[in-house]
């Protein structure tokens, strides 16, 4: 019996990266996992290879359409009979100093990042209100959306939305037993990662007083932790997982 036996959750953006850490992590302790991605097909490949498939459920629809939204929550609820846990992951994030900002990628970052997460919270919260011990909803935010971060002005403005939605909806969401709280990483290891300038980061992963950059298991394991009973009595809460960063 793993800490989310019986439990149902929803992990958005999760056919790749961060997203799909958690939702293995939390096949492994017991849920039944629905793998979301906008991208049809995108999960199918490493799903259907995974040990812990019959456990792995992929549903592709864009979590910043709302009709989109409604009909894929609907039919999860019909599937399982409820849902017990919400991970707000999915995100999109274009890195571009003050003057070359385009409007384009703004809108982008603010249709995914914000409005989606606001989305998903509000119709999965409405199933959520019909079960005898409420549920937890964990959106993925951001160091830089609490601290800011040179050439992120909107993704940072995006993520600060997520911390005030968070806090905002647990408090509305707290008599019904439904807790709301945010995962904050700090840089991770990711194929984006990858693919990004070390030494342009060297600043930044010298003032990680752990030492390292942040396995995408880290951040799963943070949203273990809320996702699960131990955690009950916490809600509104910001939790930083970044490896104690001095910035």
């Amino acid at each position: 019996m793993g800490l989310l036996a019986g439990k149902v959750c929803i992990v958005t953006g999760s056919a790749r990266g961060i997203g799909k850490e958690i939702a293995i992590l939390f096949a492994e302790e017991g849920a039944e996992v629905v793998v979301n991605s906008s991208h049809e097909g995108n999960a199918d490949a490493w799903i259907s290879e995974h040990e812990l498939k019959d456990h792995l459920h992929p549903y592709y629809f864009d979590i910043s359409d709302s009709a989109s939204v409604r009909k894929n929550v609907m039919a999860i609820k019909k599937q399982f009979g409820h849902i017990d846990v919400l991970v707000n992951n999915a995100g999109v994030e274009f890195n571009e100093l003050i003057g070359m900002i385009s409007h384009e990628n703004m809108e982008k970052m603010f249709n995914v990042n914000v409005f989606g997460t606001i989305e998903m919270l509000q119709i999965v919260s409405r199933v959520m209100e019909r079960n005898e011990n409420g549920g937890s909803i964990i959106n993925i935010s951001s160091m830089v959306g609490m601290r800011g971060n040179r050439g992120q002005l909107v993704y940072s403005a995006t993520k600060g939305a997520v911390i005030a939605l968070t806090k905002s909806a647990a408090k509305e969401l707290a008599p019904k037993n439904i807790r709301v709280n945010s995962i904050a990483p700090g840089i991770t290891q990711t194929a984006m990662m990858e693919q990004a300038d070390l030494d342009k980061l060297e600043g930044r992963i010298n003032n990680i007083c752990m030492g390292r950059i942040a396995q995408p298991r880290d951040i799963a394991g943070g949203c273990l932790l809320l996702a699960s009973d131990y955690a009950g009595y916490i809600s509104g809460q910001v939790l930083a997982v970044d490896g104690c960063t001095i910035m």
